[in-house]
């Protein structure tokens, strides 16, 4: 196996700055063992104008199979000759990438102590391949290498063999890249892309290299139009992995759409408030059922008087509202959505979504999304749910929310409950001032929720009511307040009330 990085340069950024972020000296050859063989690092030219390095890594077939490694193509068990006699010591595959990330280690995590600034630096880079896998052929490579910027994606065909043309085309191409660059960003791709166009991993697939996938991945994979068949094919077509891998990436791509960190959308798992909504306060009888149980009847108290059967969870967490609507049969279909990957997990560890019979999960779907964008599966339900949600998103995104919801998707019924802020003073365990959760962006007061849901009403053609959870005081009203928006029959035009 064989790959080349070439790169120009000038007097003042040489470009022997290569030898420095590969972390090889241009000055000589050096051999590293890995996990299949030997890989060798040499410099066929080193000059100010132009320096190539050169990565060979010679494949011993017999240690493979010995290492129970040779169960890729042409290694099944009654093709023993197969074993030894492959494409594995010529042709890039994931061997080469296992090399890749073994001896350019450094040079992958876009880390060079002797000179910090390189690294960062793009440069006119020159990939070569002379073999490479393609299941696919060479279309797939320049549909795989083409939406990564490189200005030339040179996939070209290797022959059977050139004395008889007539034979067609190999599964071989050789493979040229050229464009300005991270050395980085190359290396990362290369790490990722040649095994899925090899499609066939000589190593077993632990659940770490989804985090191998993810880290290799960061910044491209992502929106690459190609993400479903890189993840499929990196992870050898485990489902699992490949789930978790999927719903990770699409938190990555709504965190990059939103413009903050996965993390900070990721955090629907601790939805509780801090003991605010379980404990009474001052001077407030004992009660037996939690807020949250009674906010969850109130609410399927309204699906019912409504009478849906085809219900969105928009929003759902952990699951519980889900839960609760599959022990109704008069619910025959539940969409619960979530952006938070961890919510989605324990959801359906919750609902055993696993174990459950053909005609119960045929009730129930979970789905990864943003309520911040319009999204199609949404439409068409008889109700949605927004429980303990609005909240969470800052005010100058609420409005994004609010068209998702009521002009894209277009529930007849749509359910929003929000936490009373008037009520927070009764809570002991409640410091002044604060809000109810650490992730709420705010809490508004009755009369503020009611200007807000009439404002959503008028604009999109809805009814609104609005009903009290909780025990309700005299002064500040119940803890937490629900609106009950009701479609009217004819939509609204753009700008016009209804």
């Amino acid at each position: 196996m064989f790959l080349t990085i070439s790169t120009t340069g000038t007097t003042e950024n040489p470009a022997t700055d290569l030898g420095f972020l590969l972390h090889k000296h241009p000055g000589r050859a050096q051999a590293f063992s890995t996990s299949h063989g030997t890989a060798h690092v040499f410099y066929p030219e080193a000059t100010a104008e132009r320096c190539t390095a050169a990565l060979l890594l010679e494949v011993d077939p017999v240690a493979l199979v010995r290492r129970g490694q040779g169960k890729g193509r042409g290694g099944a068990p009654d093709a023993a000759l197969a074993q030894y006699v492959n494409d594995r010591p010529y042709a890039a595959s994931s061997l080469l990438a296992v090399a890749l990330s073994g001896v350019f280690r450094t040079a992958l995590k876009g880390q060079c102590a002797l000179r910090p600034e390189l690294p960062g630096r793009p440069l006119p880079l020159r990939i070569e391949i002379p073999v490479l896998p393609a299941r696919g052929g060479p279309e797939l490579v320049r549909r795989l290498f083409g939406p990564l910027g490189w200005d030339r994606v040179e996939s070209t065909p290797i022959a059977l063999d050139e004395r008889f043309p007539e034979w067609g085309d190999s599964r071989y191409v050789r493979l040229v890249l050229e464009g300005g660059a991270r050395l980085e960003d190359a290396l990362r791709q290369l790490y990722v892309l040649l095994p899925v166009l090899d499609d066939a991993k000589h190593y077993w697939i632990a659940p770490d290299e989804v985090d191998k996938l993810l880290r290799a991945g960061d910044g491209w994979l992502a929106g690459h139009p190609e993400h479903a068949l890189i993840t499929a094919r990196y992870l050898a077509r485990r489902k699992e992995l490949t789930r978790d891998a999927m719903e990770r990436l699409e938190l990555a791509r709504l965190a990059e759409a939103d413009g903050s960190e996965a993390e900070e959308l990721d955090n629907a798992v601790d939805a509780a408030p801090d003991g605010a909504d379980a404990s009474p306060g001052a001077g407030t009888p004992e009660r037996a059922v939690p807020l949250a149980v009674r906010r969850r009847d109130a609410i399927l108290g309204a699906l019912r008087g409504a009478g849906a059967q085809r219900v969105l969870d928009l929003g759902c967490g952990e699951g519980h509202l889900v839960q609760a609507l599959l022990k109704d049969p008069a619910y025959t279909e539940v969409l619960g959505v979530d952006v938070s990957v961890r919510a989605l997990t324990i959801a359906a560890r919750r609902l055993r979504l696993e174990r459950m019979g053909e005609r119960q999960s045929s009730r129930v779907r979970l789905l990864q999304g943003s309520l911040a964008y319009t999204d199609k599966r949404l439409a068409g339900y008889d109700a949605a749910v927004l429980s303990e949600v609005i909240e969470h998103l800052d005010l100058p995104r609420l409005p994004a929310l609010e068209y998702a919801v009521f002009a894209a998707a277009r529930p007849r019924t749509v359910l929003v409950t929000t936490p009373n802020v008037e009520y927070n003073v009764r809570w002991e365990s409640l410091p002044a001032g604060q809000v109810r959760h650490r992730d709420h962006r705010f809490e508004w007061t009755r009369e503020e929720f009611r200007a807000w849901a009439a404002r959503v009403a008028a604009r999109h053609g809805y009814t609104v009511a609005h009903v009290p959870v909780g025990d309700e005081d005299p002064e500040v009203g119940a803890p937490t307040q629900m609106a009950v928006f009701t479609a009217a029959t004819e939509t609204p035009k753009e700008g016009e009330a209804a």
